[in-house]
């Protein structure tokens, strides 16, 4: 049976099957290419032909001579089920009247084993591209179609801190400029590269993401910058980085504040001179590549502390965008809960989920600390396991009634949270609780806080809170004050 498919969530990665009788060359290649495609393996041509049906790859790496059904063999079945997936074939001894008939079946491209690493990728890359390309419309068509309320590409939201950010966002893609994301783990850091990518003239070359924080220290430069055969142990083969890969387009490093200084040199020069060196090679590669990072963490201490250069964070920091915490835009949580209840239905029999009105309380007036991929994680634990179709405030986990007061008390007497910060997330929760409580009628909510009118409204512009449903609905409150 071919190994499992392991889709990245909010992923748009192009899919890569690699068939051969011999593991180590899956092993290898899965290892080269799994960093910026799905990837998945068949042993044969018959596993390959079940995998295509299931797995529906953009992409075929075909070995020739395997048991049960060869290369030519499966090709041809492709051919014959009028499936035109483009396919490469790998053979260790091809002949030209071999690959003429290759070429005859629908091959796109024939290589001998061992292959160079590079030629394999350049022929996977331009081969992708050509499809997007003709299978895709236009940026320009992308940007000039009608955008659905609430909705910004993979992005949700329409408060008044997520529509500012997507209107930087645009502005931001159009121009060529290093771009720091910072926010909270699990704001969607990824996803709002992967639409500035998409917004911008880049968008018909590769995006590459890569974690530095899921890359041992040992790797971390391989990886990147790539190395050629012999510079290390096993160094076996020469190695193509991803800023290579994704020449042309767009690379997006997150979690850049865990990259060691040793590596922070490298990333300056490539910055500075738009080059760089492959481990073991002392030839420098020149690319083209737009550099996007992102962080949870604090850049500005970490420099303070020696852990990260100075002169690298004022060069990635050229545009700075920081996504809010889902605490910080409470109006969105019924738009994500929707949305996350429709991209979840059809993995769970098409059920049709709905949480009460006391539900949705609990979930607005929660802090979530783990932001939108926590929210996310309990739309689809409900999904999966509420029995029935309403979901009340007693099928939520026990966490999210946990008093939000205590959780603030707890994270700055354990140092997690300042003063300053524990007071802005108090005031943001009162005035969505009283907001929610009084039908986002504003005159209402300031009498339920003891405040005027024109104080919550101040409040709430300076805490980036927006009206929430809509304009605020007409009163005949006689005392109610006017907003200069």
């Amino acid at each position: 049976m071919a190994e499992k498919i392991s889709m990245e969530e909010g992923a748009e990665r192009k899919r890569v099957l690699i068939v051969d009788d011999e593991k180590n060359i899956r092993d290898s290649l899965k290892l080269l290419l799994k960093n910026s495609f799905e990837v998945s393996t068949a042993k044969d041509g018959e596993e390959a032909l079940d995998m295509i049906e299931q797995f529906k790859p953009d992409l075929v790496l075909l070995d020739i001579l395997m048991p049960k059904l060869d290369g030519m063999g499966t090709l041809k079945q492709l051919r014959d089920r009028e499936n035109h997936v483009p396919v490469i074939m790998l053979t260790g001894n091809g002949t030209v009247p071999t690959a003429v008939q290759a070429m005859k079946l629908g091959a796109i491209d024939f290589l001998n084993k061992p292959f160079d690493v590079a030629a394999l990728t350049s022929i996977i890359v331009s081969t992708l591209q050509e499809q997007t390309a003709s299978g895709k419309a236009s940026r320009e068509e992308i940007q000039r179609a009608p955008s659905q309320p609430a909705d910004f590409g993979a992005l949700v939201g329409q408060s008044s801190p997520m529509l500012e950010l997507f209107k930087k966002v645009e502005q931001v893609a159009a121009r060529d400029t290093t771009v720091l994301i910072t926010g909270e783990s699990g704001t969607g850091k990824e996803l709002i590269a992967r639409r500035m990518h998409e917004l911008s003239p880049r968008a018909d070359k590769p995006f590459v993401p890569i974690n530095c924080a899921a890359i041992p220290e040992t790797l971390i430069e391989s990886e990147l910058f790539g190395h050629e055969k012999g510079s290390f142990t096993s160094a076996i083969d020469r190695r193509i980085g991803h800023f290579e890969l994704a020449h042309g387009g767009t690379i997006f490093l997150d979690e850049i504040g865990e990259l060691s200084l040793a590596v922070q040199v490298k990333m300056l020069r490539f910055l500075q001179e738009r080059e760089f060196y492959r481990v073991g090679c002392s030839k420098p590669v020149k690319v083209d590549v737009r550099v996007i990072a992102a962080t949870n963490k604090r850049l500005e201490d970490l420099t303070r502390e020696k852990k990260f250069r100075q002169d690298l964070y004022y060069r990635i920091n050229v545009i700075n965008l920081e996504i809010p915490p889902l605490r910080d835009r409470f109006e969105d949580i019924p738009l994500l809960v929707k949305h996350f209840l429709d991209k979840y239905s059809s993995l769970y029999g098409e059920r049709q989920l709905v949480f009460l009105e006391d539900a949705m309380n609990v979930l607005v007036e929660y802090s979530w600390p783990g932001n939108v991929r926590e929210l996310e994680n309990v739309v689809e634990s409900q999904m999966a396991l509420c029995p029935h179709l309403e979901v009340s405030e007693a099928d939520l986990p026990a966490k999210l009634k946990v008093r939000s007061n205590e959780k603030i008390d707890f994270k700055i007497f354990e140092g997690s949270l300042n003063f300053q910060d524990a007071e802005r997330v108090f005031e943001t929760e009162m005035i969505a609780k009283a907001l929610r409580r009084t039908g986002y009628v504003q005159t209402r909510a300031a009498e339920l806080l003891g405040i005027s009118r024109r104080i919550l409204k101040y409040k709430m512009d300076k805490l980036g809170i927006g009206e929430g449903r809509g304009q605020e609905r007409e009163t005949t409150d006689s005392e109610e004050e006017p907003i200069s």
